[in-house]
């Protein structure tokens, strides 16, 4: 008996040290909301850098304006990753002492913070920035150039977090209301930011670009872009009146854009139609070429698809109707409804962002091709699910959940479209989300609590059976004369959704659990078909 205790604790104690060595306390700085964080609201940025692509160098500083929210703390955090340095950090002229933990910094204001004031710190920093190996997905700086050996530059930073390359309050939860870039470069080049261009002035042998962002913007979609641009652009005619929607390319590429982007317009149509006005009219519709993929920056949105349709000419549903749109240019900016509209608080609820953006090109095939092209792209997604882990993944620790939350979020969603079963409803779902939600952070639980309530149904076995288990449901079901007997397997307990199945061409509801039910028919049962719309298993048994 002692022995079994003391295995047991000894088994417990390792475990438990396990878990502690999955994450640092690195991924709980940054990942958490920190007291040195929760007592005041960011309000407004000016990031004001200059950037000297020889050196792959960059120098400035950020004005950090904030509410107090709270007058008893006197240490603000903000986030700074090396091989960056902090020159020195100030408040009304009075250099700050500054005490740091790896990649976040607690500033110890010596001025008194009174509840309701608004106040500023102005970081001032430089170095050479991480350089992104494999952007966007690594992140950081990609330093290249383009054909012509002119400088080609451009910043991405989801995950590894914008604070690799400037100092802000790298989390999710606190959106800044307003921000201005002021961005120095070399007077050959052209700095593109997010929201409009407000002036530019001629230094000699710099220039420096003012861009003005009037919306609220989450950290990883501020970015720069820095190459020998080029201009074009057109109108929207949209649902809150006239859409700027501007275009810079690199020169020798001018021609293949103006022919591929006439598919902006399209996904403008599109989005507006199935999830309401685009979400950033004040700071206009952009897109940005850049020496990588792509990436959803906010009314600066980069692409790097090389002009083809696809997925760099792929089409990742093998169906055909992947080759029918260009994927970057449709998927990242459907990233501006669900991402920068509708913001996770914490990347553990990422799938938010990247489930009803990839479900967004099944709807931007619905709206141009027809339903059955766009329920044929959807289901052919499904080949690339791995069903590895759960598509959420741990809070307040900067961990996101598996890579399933594009195709398997696509289809977990196209599911509930099913579930609905009346389009025009679940079209005012879509389009409340971006309502309610306009221009907020939020949470997996209100998102679930949300489309249950609209859509008059019960989700929440749901949302635990596809988001927080790797388990795909089988329906196991066999016959009997003119008898269906069918049941769920590999499910969670409770999990009960009815699905569509055609019993000698004649369509029912069912509604499988974990217990057998039947389901009677005329005659001999002879053909049964599910509707392959519901992401399911089956199989036949004796």
């Amino acid at each position: 008996m002692k022995n079994n205790i003391l295995f047991a604790a000894i088994f417990i104690l390792i475990m438990g040290n396990v878990f502690a060595q999955e994450f640092t306390m690195q991924d709980t700085l940054r990942g958490s909301i920190t007291p040195e964080r929760a007592w005041w609201d960011l309000s407004y940025y000016h990031l004001d850098i200059e950037l000297k692509p020889d050196e792959k160098f960059i120098s400035g500083s950020n004005t950090i304006r904030y509410k107090v929210l709270e007058d008893k703390n006197k240490v603000l955090q903000f986030d700074l990753q090396p091989p960056l340095i902090i020159e020195k950090v100030t408040q009304d002229g009075k250099v700050l002492k500054v005490s740091s933990k790896g990649n976040a910094h607690f500033v110890h204001l010596k001025k008194k913070q009174i509840k309701d004031m608004y106040n500023e710190v102005i970081v001032h920093y430089s170095g050479k920035p991480k350089e992104a190996v494999r952007a966007p997905w690594d992140g950081g700086f990609s330093w290249k150039k383009d054909d012509n050996g002119k400088h080609f530059v451009a910043t991405s930073c989801q995950g590894l977090g914008a604070s690799v390359w400037w100092p802000n309050k790298d989390h999710m939860y606190d959106e800044v209301d307003s921000m201005l870039m002021s961005v120095t470069v070399p007077k050959d080049l052209m700095d593109v930011s997010n929201g409009r261009l407000r002036s530019v002035d001629d230094n000699g042998s710099t220039k420096t670009y003012h861009w003005f962002v009037d919306s609220p913007i989450n950290n990883y979609g501020v970015n720069v872009n820095i190459g020998d641009y080029v201009h074009f652009g057109e109108q929207f005619y949209g649902e809150k009146g006239t859409l700027d929607m501007d275009y810079y390319v690199l020169r020798d590429n001018l021609e293949k854009a103006k022919k591929q982007f006439k598919q902006s317009p399209m996904l403008m149509a599109a989005f507006e139609y199935w999830f309401g006005p685009y979400p950033f009219y004040e700071d206009s519709f952009k897109l940005v070429e850049v020496p990588y993929l792509g990436m959803e920056h906010q009314s600066s949105v980069t692409y790097g698809n090389k002009y083809n349709n696809g997925y760099l000419g792929r089409d990742l549903s093998k169906t055909g109707w992947g080759l029918e749109f260009d994927y970057i240019l449709i998927h990242e900016a459907g990233h501006e409804w669900f991402a920068n509209n509708i913001t996770y608080k914490d990347i553990a609820d990422m799938w938010i962002h990247e489930s009803f953006t990839t479900y967004s090109e099944n709807l931007y095939v619905d709206y141009h091709f027809g339903k059955k092209a766009a329920q044929e792209y959807v289901i052919g997604l499904r080949g690339n699910i791995k069903n590895d882990k759960p598509i959420i993944g741990k809070y307040d620790v900067n961990n996101r959940g598996s890579g399933d939350m594009y195709s398997k979020g696509a289809n977990i969603i196209h599911t509930i479209r099913q579930l609905v079963n009346d389009d025009e409803k679940w079209r005012q779902i879509l389009r409340g989300l971006n309502k309610d939600f306009y221009h907020q952070t939020v949470t997996t639980a209100q998102i679930e609590n949300y489309v249950s309530k609209k859509s008059g149904i019960e989700l929440s076995k749901f949302f635990d059976q596809y988001l927080r288990t790797n388990k795909v449901p089988l329906l196991e079901y066999k016959t009997m004369g003119n008898t269906l007997h069918y049941r769920y397997l590999n499910v969670v307990e409770g999990f009960d959704m009815p699905i569509k199945v055609s019993l000698n061409d004649d369509i029912k509801w069912i509604k499988p659990t974990s217990e057998w039910h039947t389901e009677e028919i005329n005659g001999d049962l002879t053909t049964i078909k599910i509707d392959p719309n519901f992401y399911i298993e089956s199989k036949l048994v004796n």
